[in-house]
């Protein structure tokens, strides 16, 4: 009977031990290193951009975002450069925009961005002689840069 009640008691034990375990190793302890929100508004950030630019208007999508987007660009704090890339098959842009931090980078006033888009906008309409502008945004998004 006593040697009942300890098989018993070891059972038990047994089977809390397991859960234990299994919730120990079923936890996610990347999210234990993961940088404190503080410190990932200082890491550098890349903002990254698709958009649909067919290829017969690729040329006015490079003279616009060279005559509207890069000045301003420039002109931003914490901005540190940008690349253009353009999928023939696709027919789809990427653009990385390298910031120095996110905090820089949220900063900026949507307003002001949307201003800059605009002129874009009309840059292009104009060039091409049409009324709508011919690029979609496809994704819009963010990298941070890994170490």
């Amino acid at each position: 009977m006593k040697l009942n009640l300890i098989l018993k008691k070891f059972q038990r034990f047994c089977l809390i031990l397991i859960c234990l375990v299994f919730l120990i190793f079923k936890s996610d302890f990347h999210n234990l290193k993961a940088l404190t929100m503080d410190d990932y508004q200082s890491e550098m950030v890349i903002e990254e951009l698709r958009i649909k630019v067919p290829a017969d208007v690729k040329a006015a999508w490079l003279n616009a975002e060279k005559e509207i987007w890069e000045p301003w660009l420039s002109s931003q704090d914490g901005f540190l450069g940008r690349e253009l890339f353009w999928d023939k098959e696709k027919e789809e842009a990427l653009i990385l925009v390298n910031w120095k931090n996110k905090k820089l980078w949220k900063s900026i006033p949507m307003a002001e961005v949307n201003v800059v888009q605009q002129k874009f906008e009309d840059n292009v309409k104009a060039a091409l002689n049409i009324g709508e502008n011919p690029f979609q945004l496809i994704h819009e998004g963010e990298l941070d840069k890994q170490v």
